[in-house]
């Protein structure tokens, strides 16, 4: 019997669907999450590296995702931040870092 995916799969998959829908997809060049809990909560740390097309519409879909809500089954996104942009004349290379909490 299978849970389903872990949640650093869960988010990967999240965020690629969310820029879709919103007319800039991006590329998953890595990504890697380890666990972490503090007295108040079990979760994990997500580091991710996209690359995609420039585009206003990604400029749009950056902008808002730190505030953006996401439904990642049994997990709460607490945090997520644009840690860097790298940007030339044909593609964005784009570092997220973010914290999920199981609820």
């Amino acid at each position: 019997m299978s849970r389903g995916p872990d949640i650093g799969t869960l988010l990967v998959r999240t965020l690629y669907r969310d820029s879709v829908a919103k007319n800039c997809p991006v590329e998953i060049v890595a990504s890697d999450w380890v666990r972490c809990a503090s007295a108040t909560f079990v979760g994990a740390r997500h580091a991710m590296t996209w690359t995609a097309l420039p585009s206003p519409a990604l400029e749009t879909w950056l902008a808002g995702l730190p505030e953006a809500d996401f439904d990642l089954r049994g997990h709460l996104l607490a945090d997520l931040t644009i840690a860097a942009v790298t940007r030339t004349a044909t593609s964005v290379g784009i570092e997220i870092e973010a914290l999920t909490v199981e609820g």
